[in-house]
This record gives C-alpha cells, structure tokens and sequence, in this order.
C-alpha cells in the first residue's frame, strides 16, 4: 500500500512551471495563464485507489487512477493533450 496522501493541499510556489509547460509543448497562452494560477489539490485515497482534485479560480479538474495500472489522462479543455 502506497504513503497515505489524504488530505487539502495548498500551493505555495511554481518554481520552473514555465518552462516545464514549455518542455511538454503546451502553447503560450495556456502557459501564461498557467503560470498565474496557484491551484489546490484535494486528494482521497482508498488503499491504491486515488482521486485527486485539482481546484483553481480558473478551472478544476479531476484525475482518478489507481496506483501501479496504466491508464489514460484526458486533458481536454486544460491543453488538450491524453496522456498514459
């Protein structure tokens, strides 16, 4: 069973993100406006099984996956990209 990440999580610096979003090929708009935001991230956790929740003034957004299985991310309306 992985750590127990349950919890509220607040953001408190970015360092990089830019570039990061530049490496992955994100365009500049979204990166810009990525780069301003300091998002939250709720995560619940039932033994592998994760659902975390992102939360912004901008956009929220929900990945639920569980630890150790391959599985595909939408990005549909963040940059529009899936991801395994």
């Amino acid at each position: 069973m992985p750590a127990d990440f349950n919890g509220y999580w607040k953001m408190i610096s970015n360092d990089n993100f830019e570039e990061y979003l530049k490496a992955l090929d994100v365009n500049v708009a979204v990166r810009k406006i990525a780069n301003l935001l300091k998002p939250d991230k709720e995560i619940l956790q039932n033994g592998d099984h994760m659902i975390i929740k992102t939360l912004s003034t901008f956009r929220n957004y929900i990945m639920e996956f569980d630890v150790g299985k391959e599985f595909e991310e939408d990005l549909a309306g963040v940059d529009d990209r899936k991801c395994m």
